[in-house]
């Protein structure tokens, strides 16, 4: 079993924070705060209820965002992933992310805030590979900026790269926070 840094009362302080900001979005988010209740371990991949994954939206100065091809899922997203050993904050853990799928160094990207633009709750496929049921990962996004281009793709994980406009974003609460964050 690997130890977390991240902690279940950080997940649910960050979690509050973002509620603060957009009370609208309590009651689509109150599952996450009665699995934390619930003694739910939202730092551990290996809770299929539901676990913390950190995203990272990476906007250059045009406005333009970076959009990840996506190996397992085949499909385009934005980069981020699980929570690791090393990260101290959900923060910590979407800079990593971005940093290890696109080699774009983390002193070569800023983040917008130490909150997050953005928490999605989405379905996950079974991954027989790994043993995984159907689960949902609760996405902790986090808005950066950068001037850097991508270097070295995790070619594990990220098949492509590219800079799309922001309104390429699906998710309608998403696109309009970025727009907003970067004008």
């Amino acid at each position: 079993m690997i130890d977390l840094a991240i902690t279940a009362d950080h997940i649910r302080t960050t979690l509050h924070g973002y509620l603060d900001e957009h009370p609208d979005e309590k009651p689509a988010l109150a599952p996450v705060l009665t699995l934390l209740d619930d003694g739910a371990d939202l730092a551990s991949r290996k809770e299929f209820r539901g676990h913390a994954t950190a995203g990272a939206i990476l906007a250059r100065p045009d406005g333009r965002i970076l959009h990840i091809h996506h190996l397992a899922l085949d499909k385009w997203l934005l980069p981020g992933g699980h929570l690791e050993a090393q990260d101290d904050t959900l923060l910590d853990a979407a800079l990593r992310e971005l940093t290890e799928e696109t080699g774009i160094p983390a002193d070569a990207v800023t983040a917008v805030a130490d909150r997050p633009v953005h928490i999605d709750v989405h379905p996950i496929p079974a991954n027989h590979a790994k043993n995984e049921p159907d689960h949902q990962h609760i996405d902790f996004r986090f808005l950066f900026r950068t001037t850097a281009t991508v270097h070295q793709l995790q070619t594990e994980e990220v098949t492509d790269a590219a800079w799309r406009e922001a309104e390429a974003l699906a998710d309608e609460r998403l696109r309009l926070r970025v727009a907003a964050a970067i004008r």
